[in-house]
């Protein structure tokens, strides 16, 4: 999982929103109980001479006639729960009599996230941000030390600690300003020493700019930081194995014995779990249940716990293997296109076998009157022989007589609401049954009944599993009380299992135009247009980067173009909505093409909104476009294809002009940069610039425009690899990519394009790699640039020859859809990253998938921007079965 999504689940029950919408009156739907109540001081009003802005997460005050300095010392104070109300008031007392701007965080619900296992490392602890002026620093720094100090609160990892905290300092920006960081993407700024705008760092680490002097004042605190090390332990660590923001897991040795150990490390009142328990107090559970069940072969020993300044740490037996969610990867038949009978046979009995020894291993741990709480495939270790298997991670584990909650749980995996002891873990071992056949239980969260679906697909696939796949559905489905959960309840003690009465899927995704139709009808009823910041729900980045609810990528302009490219109605409600909030964007709207403001351009002005699109071009143009990336997603690239066409479109020469020096800074700093550091692909890589270079050429004329697509292209092929199955895939480095946004798939669109104007050897034997890796059995997801719809694209618009793109390959890529289709309201929709919610965007959601299967109709074949049908093989069919509009 990555781990940013998981707080953005909480507001909406179908969709990913902010989690500050979480707050009284705010309009969110729901509340989430005590832990949602807001600082009393969050409702005071502003004082006299002061004003208060509400941003993000932030409740900011300010003295009207006071400007922040742009960038300095800033103060953060950190607090746990239970103080937060205290340590707040003073701080605000403090600062209004002193005239010192500061912000908090407003809520319980804000101020847990902060604080939360899978939060953000790098602003992890920040309470409250005091901003004082150079001469005020040490004073004030002093002053609320005296103040808060010792009030407990997690180390804040980017920061200085004053004394014992809770009071912490950094140097960074006190303004929102912006510059572009090492790939291109817009980063909050500082101004160096030369007056020019460089990255504020702002990772889990305490870091002072190079030109910045630590004062004086700082220097007893830096010492005491620099004076706690790892020197004296009796193990060597090794190698980092994971981190959360409750400290880390490490593999090291005992010096004594050379012994291979883990440790895990805690941090005080960090890493808080659900119901507010810290990472120490968990890891003090840990030890507790380990301890219980020592002496079983399905759970690691402990060896030692010692404390290392304030951080804790568990010693534990380490454990040989790899764990079970690795083996999808190199064992699954389905990362192959045509696997044989007798493999998915094979399969299928290896997969029933290691559920059944992990059965095994929690009827051993349940033996001892210990619940797991927390099973999934990431914390299953298989040993080398896959005989044997060993549980992992127990700091949430309970003794069965407490009947508590689940407080920590994967996504894929996380238990109803009324699930209590043995019977979280029994949900668990039920969602693994699904998974090791398709691993899509992340979708459960949004609806529980989609498991019965599951399984049929999983079915279709391995009839011999029918009837296991079946135990784990009935189980799913089992309300708590032991009776078979057939749709909603209300009534007491059970949990809901489904809101949207319906068989799964509302429409088959190749049923084309009812699958469209049905579509479209989801992507209109999630429309929100009484809010300020989208229209249309879609992915976290809408919250993340300025301007992202309007953006093409993730926004309103990219399902506006999706429905547009589909042949549905046009949404005038939504247009006038993007042309509104288009005209003051955001500070720090990007201005790449997915991103930010050149996309806004382009797609008003195909929606006929000639004034608006002129006005953002305009506004595009006058900004530096040095500091981008060469992408296509939000660098030049993508600026320049914007530019030529709104150029072709307007009449206008010098946006012509713009987009071939958009073309000269983006083949320029993508081949300037090391091999090493280039990135691949479509959306961020060569293929991008080569996309731009060819449409340059097919307009000019220009040979040298076409030598450079050679280039860029030819550079993206060297990071290719070739798998076991014989498909190509960029290589990442700890994992290879197949996909049209930054894989491989995304490289062979172009290469299509490039080959209608030149030939090349070495361009035409990497096509069939490239099929290969669109015609895979299976994919994490199935959104457009990192998933399945992105595969159908590109399948039913290449020109590569021989086997792999036929009408019945394409055909079974849109059928396999149907194992991601969710229903929103009765129709077709499709969950987004990470599959925890529904997406209705153009990158990662329906809109994405819609524009796919628009482009695999034959009429007027949908296309993704800048890359329009090409000549279709001689006398080649199309992959749907039925009439088309």
């Amino acid at each position: 999982m990555i781990k940013g999504y998981g707080v953005f689940c909480d507001a909406d029950r179908y969709f990913y929103d902010t989690p500050h919408r979480i707050w009284a009156g705010s309009g969110a739907s729901g509340t989430v109980g005590e832990r949602d109540r807001v600082f009393d001081r969050a409702e005071w009003p502003a004082p006299e001479g002061w004003q208060r802005n509400r941003s993000g997460d932030w409740l900011a005050l300010r003295p009207v006639e006071h400007r922040l300095p742009n960038q300095g010392w800033k103060i953060h104070v950190s607090s746990c729960l239970d103080n937060a109300e205290s340590v707040l008031a003073r701080v605000w007392d403090y600062c209004v009599e002193r005239t010192v701007s500061f912000k908090f965080v407003p809520t319980r619900y804000l101020l847990h996230n902060r604080n939360a296992k899978y939060a953000d490392r790098g602003g992890s602890g920040k309470f409250i941000t005091v901003y004082p002026t150079d001469d005020q620093c040490a004073s004030v720094a002093a002053d609320l030390d005296a103040l808060v100090g010792g009030e407990p609160g997690p180390y804040i990892l980017s920061d200085l600690r004053w004394n014992a905290g809770p009071v912490h300092l950094r140097y960074g920006s006190f303004t929102r300003r912006h510059c572009y960081d090492e790939h291109g993407d817009p980063v909050p700024a500082l101004e160096n020493d030369e007056g020019v705008l460089v990255p504020d760092q702002r990772g889990p680490a305490f870091h002072v700019p190079e030109w910045v002097t630590v004062p004086d004042f700082l220097r007893p605190h830096l010492q005491a930081r620099d004076a706690v090390d790892v020197t004296g332990l009796p193990y060597d660590i090794e190698r980092a194995l994971h981190f959360s923001n409750g400290g880390g897991v490490y593999a090291g040795r005992d010096r004594r014995t050379g012994e291979p150990v883990v440790l895990k490390e805690a941090r005080p009142h960090a890493g808080l779990a659900a119901d507010g328990a810290d990472a120490v107090h968990r890891l003090a559970q840990e030890r507790t249940a380990l301890e219980r069940l020592s002496g079983l072969a399905c759970t690691p020993e402990v060896k030692d716990s010692f404390t290392l300044g304030e951080h804790h740490f568990l010693v534990m037996e380490f454990i040989h293997g790899k764990p079970l969610n690795s083996y999808f990867a190199h064992r699954h038949p389905l990362v192959e296109a045509d696997p044989a009978p007798e493999v998915l046979r094979e399969y299928g009995r290896w997969a029933m076998r290691l559920h059944g020894l992990v059965e095994e291993a929690i009827e051993a741990v349940h033996a001892r009157g210990i619940v797991f709480n927390d099973l999934h495939l990431f914390n299953i270790m298989v040993s080398e022989d896959e005989s044997s298997v060993v549980l992992l991670d127990f700091e949430v584990a309970r003794d069965i007589g407490e009947g508590s909650r689940q407080t920590v749980a994967n996504p894929g995996f996380v238990a109803p609401r009324g699930r209590r002891g043995f019977d979280v873990d029994l949900y668990a071992l039920a969602c693994l049954r699904l998974a090791l056949f398709l691993p899509l239980t992340n979708v459960l969260a949004v609806d529980r009944s989609k498991a019965r679906h599951l399984a049929e697909e999983a079915a279709r696939v391995f009839p011999e599993a029918r009837e296991f796949l079946e135990l784990g559905v009935a189980e799913i489905l089992r309300d708590p009380d032991g009776a078979a959960g057939a749709g909603a309840s209300a009534r007491k003690g059970r949990t809901s299992v489904s809101d949207e009465p319906g068989p799964y899927p509302p429409v088959e995704p190749g049923d084309w135009p009812r699958s469209r139709d049905s579509m479209v009808r989801a992507i209109l009823a999630s429309a929100t247009p009484d809010r300020e910041d989208r229209y249309f729900p879609g992915d976290i980045t809408q919250f993340t980067t300025p301007g992202g609810g309007l953006s093409f990528g993730y926004g309103t302009a990219g399902v506006l173009y999706a429905l547009a490219e589909s042949g549905a109605a046009r949404c005038p409600e939504a247009e006038q909505w993007l042309v509104r909030h288009s005209k003051e964007p955001d500070s720090g709207t990007p201005l790449g093409f997915f991103d930010g403001l050149s996309g806004l351009a382009w797609t008003l002005h195909r929606l006929g909104h000639r004034d608006a699109s002129l006005a953002l071009a305009e506004l595009v143009m006058e900004q530096p476009w040095e500091g981008l990336g060469p992408g296509l997603h939000g660098g030049t690239a993508g600026i320049g294809l914007a530019l030529d066409s709104l150029g072709t479109g307007i009449g206008e020469s010098e946006l012509h002009a713009g987009a071939l020096r958009c073309a000269e800074l983006a083949a320029d700093g993508f081949l300037a940069a090391a091999p090493e550091r280039r990135r691949a692909g479509l959306l961020h890589g060569g293929a991008g610039v080569a996309l731009l270079c060819l449409r340059l050429y097919e307009r000019t004329g220009d040979t040298a425009l076409l030598d450079l697509a050679d280039r860029t292209l030819r550079a993206d092929l060297d990071r290719c690899v070739t798998s076991a199955f014989g498909t190509l895939q960029v290589d990442e480095g700890w994992r290879t990519m197949p996909y049209l946004g930054e894989g491989s798939v995304g490289v062979g669109i172009v290469l299509d394009d490039y080959l209608e104007h030149r030939s090349d050897e070495v361009f035409e034997r990497a096509r069939p790699g490239i099929v290969g890796a669109a015609r895979s059995g299976f994919y994490a997801q199935p959104g457009l640039f990192r998933g399945l719809a992105g595969m159908v694209l590109y399948l039913s618009r290449t020109t590569a020859p021989g086997p792999g793109t036929e009408a019945a390959q394409v055909r079974r890529q849109i059928d396999a859809l149907t194992r991601y289709a969710m229903r929103y309201r009765g129709h077709l929709a499709f969950p987004g990253e990470q599959l925890m919610r529904l997406s209705m965007d153009l990158s990662t959601g329906t809109a994405g998938c819609l524009l796919a299967l628009a482009a695999a109709q034959s009429e007027q074949p949908a296309r993704l921007p800048f890359l329009p049908p090409l000549r279709r093989t001689q006398n080649r069919p199309l992959p749907w079965s039925g009439t088309n509009e």
